[in-house]
């Protein structure tokens, strides 16, 4: 006896994967395959449903199946961070566990008790590479008041007494040295320019002003506070790509001078007075950072 299943389903609901509506009739299979019943306008047999299911179902299983798993590195890639342990970071000494790891990523309050320098410094020096860090703003629970309005060529408008304009923000403050210098800091912040910026080369004024208006991001690609964010950084030479959430934000900029090699750096910033911040705090984590070396 032929089994009795819905013979259509309403093309809205299909999407939705509910329950099947539609005429009752009878269907069977000849030689494996379905047979019987008519298809309605506006509607699908069950078969085609069926089958667009199933293929459904088998692509999101292999997509789950090739999902990145944290800090293991994707193909040409190696891990500089493993998940578990400081092993290739120098943890800042007498820093008293303000870098930490949790649940696989590093965490930083921002409160490091190094008397030096509170930066996480890896200990291998890269020349020309891509680097890839996942990043994310955990809070700001400081009003930055001086945030300026910046122009694309890098520079900051000013009213028209020639004072500048600066804005009053919640804000944190971090960022990816590379090369061993502070002064190539790729930022990590809440200003309306967006991270990715290069600050240490955008308010030198000893530099040319294409190189100032080079290290000026193009765009404002940063997820809202809390959510992760991914850069992608180039260098290679004296030149430098930055791509945020897959937004190119920096495109082959110039950094004159900037070392042959060098370490990358989590950076440290800010400072408390009397129990509250008197600047951006580095209130952030990062995890799944990887580096493709180039020849």
């Amino acid at each position: 006896m032929p089994a009795r299943i819905p013979e259509t389903v309403d093309a809205g609901t299909a999407a939705g994967h509910n329950a099947l509506q539609g005429p009752i009739g009878d269907l069977t299979t000849v030689n494996g395959a379905f047979t019987g019943g008519t298809k309605m306008a506006g509607r699908i047999t069950v078969a085609t449903f069926l089958a667009g299911w199933l293929l459904t179902t088998a692509t999101y299983g292999a997509a789950a199946a090739q999902e990145e798993k944290d800090n293991v590195a994707p193909p040409g890639f190696r891990a500089l961070f493993n998940g578990r342990d400081f092993t290739g970071w120098k943890v800042p000494e007498g820093d008293n566990g303000h870098w930490k790891i949790i649940d696989g990523v590093i965490d930083y309050d921002a409160e490091s008790e190094a008397r030096g320098d509170k930066s996480l410094w890896h200990t291998e020096h890269l020349k020309d590479f891509v680097l890839r860090v996942d990043w994310r703003i955990k809070e700001t629970p400081y009003i930055n008041p001086r945030i300026p309005y910046i122009l694309p060529d890098g520079t900051h408008a000013r009213d028209i007494t020639g004072k500048e304009m600066t804005l009053a923000l919640p804000d944190s403050d971090s960022g990816v040295y590379l090369r061993g210098a502070g002064k190539n800091q790729v930022n990590i912040w809440c200003w309306p320019i967006g991270s990715g910026e290069f600050y240490g080369y955008r308010m030198d004024t000893s530099m040319p002003p294409e190189v100032r208006a080079g290290v000026t991001p193009r765009h404002q690609a940063d997820k809202p506070v809390g959510q992760w964010n991914r850069f992608e950084i180039t260098m290679k030479g004296d030149r430098v790509t930055v791509v945020l959430n897959d937004v190119k934000v920096i495109d082959n900029a110039q950094l004159p001078g900037i070392a042959a090699t060098g370490p990358i750096a989590l950076q440290h910033h800010g400072g408390k007075s009397n129990g509250q911040w008197n600047s951006p705090p580095s209130l952030v984590q990062f995890k799944n950072i990887y580096v493709k070396e180039l020849k």
